[in-house]
């Protein structure tokens, strides 16, 4: 069975980068069994009913400005599949999940980038997905959970977002010299030792409990937290976390991979 995984798509330099963070993600797709196809819920495709791609083929969206020309010139040409697509709406409409289907829409930089990076090819087929910060955790969750059998036919499902991602407290010095905020790995320790427990309740309620989480998840940008939730909850039947990356840029931006099982 393939596991889902947690995937942090730091900033769209990444792309282009090559450091201690894309080598990694660049190995992890050469050594995860070959996926039939990918579920990816995106932080950067919000929206206020669960959104479902049914893209036959995607264009790719440079949702981002004032970066080097050579972003714009990155294309991740991936399809989509219409049988998983119609699979995951019968899932949704089993289990009372409220959804759209959208044919329109490409893929985002909280895609492109990571798929970019484990399947640099584009030969896998992607179904997108959006994400939802007006839910609870519990709700998010509870959406990854009905996804859950699929990981059993060879789909792998991936949620693209960040631990800490507060581009307002981000310290520019700090990628030159590689240090870590340390409330930023404060909020990152607390968050590990309650993913390897999997302590839903107190991860429900981080908001409160967990250090930092003021900045570490700003409450005005909740929407790369929470695709943890949706990976978490497809790996519902297993309940097994482990941290397969941990690096930081700009003292607090977390590259973390959290693989669930």
């Amino acid at each position: 069975m393939l596991p889902s995984l947690f995937i942090a798509h730091g900033a769209p330099l990444l792309a282009i980068e090559n450091n201690e963070y894309t080598q990694f993600l660049n190995q992890l797709g050469r050594t995860l069994p070959r996926p039939k196809a990918i579920v990816l819920f995106s932080a950067h495709w919000e929206s206020n009913m669960q959104q479902v791609s049914s893209a036959p083929e995607y264009r790719t969206i440079y949702d981002f400005g004032g970066f080097p020309e050579a972003l714009y010139k990155i294309e991740y040409p991936a399809k989509g599949n219409h049988d998983i697509t119609k699979e995951i709406t019968e899932l949704f409409t089993s289990q009372g999940v409220s959804y759209e289907v959208d044919a329109t829409r490409g893929l985002d930089h909280g895609a492109w980038v990571v798929l970019r990076m484990l399947y640099p090819n584009a030969d896998i087929p992607v179904i997108s997905m959006s994400v939802n910060p007006d839910l609870s955790p519990a709700e998010q969750y509870q959406i990854g959970k009905s996804l859950a059998g699929l990981r059993e036919k060879d789909v792998l499902i991936i949620a693209s977002g960040g631990t800490v991602h507060n581009l307002r407290a981000l310290n520019w010095d700090k990628d030159r010299t590689g240090g870590i905020d340390d409330w930023a790995l404060a909020f990152d320790e607390w968050l590990a030792r309650h993913l390897k427990n999997w302590d839903v309740d107190s991860l429900f309620n981080y908001q409160t409990l967990a250090p930092n989480a003021n900045i570490a998840v700003p409450p005005y940008g909740t929407e790369h937290f929470i695709p943890i939730f949706y990976a978490m909850g497809a790996a519902d039947n297993g309940e097994k976390a482990e941290l397969l990356h941990r690096s930081y840029r700009y003292g607090s931006l977390s590259h973390s991979v959290w693989q669930f099982n």
